[in-house]
């Protein structure tokens, strides 16, 4: 079946109930900017090595494949939107915002690549909600659709500060390795002087291990996973492991091998999956130290300040479920110790 069809060269297409619809319909005009919207999204997946901020791409793009049927079959009631994936944006931009202290007054794009890449996406998608917006004066359409085409602009704005953010403490904390290890050394003092005093050593306990523990598990079930959970000391020795019924068998072993690699290579695995790919700098990491390391999502170091205190492991789900999962323990992990 060829690509071309030679229908659409007057000017002329289809919806799914009506024929003969101009190009420059309304509902055409939101459909095709849906769709660069999609690639724009696309464009930034691509470019960031966050996993967790990979999979919540992929999701916005499905639903705005859900969001353009609606528009082309209003009749169809799977193709109506949610309030629950407008919970969904507003819970991340939420978690976002409590990552990082935004500043104040106008911000110019523009700060690094990434980041200007998702300002592009984020002024597309205005673009798209002003085109839903005719569709709606003049057919209808549906309310939790537009709902999220709002949400959606908030969103990948305060993705894009949030990059901002995280890219300016990497160039921070490069420009002072160069100035010297001595500061990084009176930091790493203080830290361990800190945990001294409130009486923590620098390595996780196994009572903070089995309440952290807790938690993954109550998250994992509300998520509807079953999960191997592993906590390590900064040697990489397991302080405790939790497998929650039902969980596969080789789960066991992956979740402390996951655990191991967070505290030995001290980054999460699935940041380790994009740099051991071919021709990038861990590339056949995972043929090292005896089979111990792993480079699928679902391990993290676990830090106060810039000390590693111990290792999470989580296994069961996709790389992508298990670092979520894996992310969640991190947040919290201030309340757990």
């Amino acid at each position: 079946m060829k690509v071309y069809t030679k229908n659409g060269d007057a000017g002329i297409t289809s919806l799914v109930h009506t024929r003969n619809v101009p190009k420059s319909d309304d509902r055409i005009r939101f459909v095709g900017t849906a769709d660069e919207l999609n690639s724009q999204i696309g464009l930034v997946k691509s470019q960031t090595a966050d996993g967790q901020t990979k999979a919540f791409l992929e999701e916005i793009q499905n639903t705005l494949m859900t969001v353009m049927a609606g528009v082309a079959d209003p009749f169809n009631q799977k193709y109506k939107v949610k309030d629950e994936s407008v919970s969904v944006l507003e819970q991340e931009i939420d978690r976002l915002e409590g990552l990082f202290s935004r500043r104040q007054g106008f911000v110019l794009p523009g700060e690094n690549p990434l980041s200007a890449q998702i300002d592009v996406a984020r002024t597309v998608a205005r673009r798209a909600e002003r085109a839903l917006a005719a569709v709606s004066v003049k057919f209808g359409t549906d309310a939790g659709a537009k709902k999220y085409m709002n949400r959606l602009a908030d969103y990948l704005y305060i993705l894009a500060r949030y990059t901002d953010d995280q890219m300016a403490g990497r160039t921070s904390a490069a420009a002072g390795t160069e100035n010297g290890a001595s500061a990084a050394q009176v930091s790493e003092a203080l830290v361990q002087e800190v945990l001294k005093r409130m009486g923590m050593p620098g390595r996780i306990t196994l009572e903070a291990a089995k309440r952290l523990i807790q938690k993954v598990e109550e998250e994992a079930a509300r998520r509807g996973k079953k999960a191997v959970i592993a906590v390590c000391n900064p040697e990489g020795n397991p302080v405790a492991v939790h497998v929650m019924d039902g969980a596969f068998l080789v789960s066991f072993d992956v979740a402390v091998k996951k655990a191991y690699t967070s505290v030995a290579v001290k980054m999460s695995t699935m940041e380790l999956s994009a740099l051991a790919q071919p021709g990038q700098t861990f590339y056949g990491v995972d043929k090292m130290d005896g089979g111990k390391i792993v480079i699928f999502g679902g391990g993290v170091p676990l830090k106060v300040g810039d000390t590693i205190i111990g290792g999470l492991g989580v296994s069961g789900g996709t790389a992508e479920e298990d670092h979520r999962l894996a992310e969640y323990a991190l947040s919290v992990l201030p309340e757990i110790l």
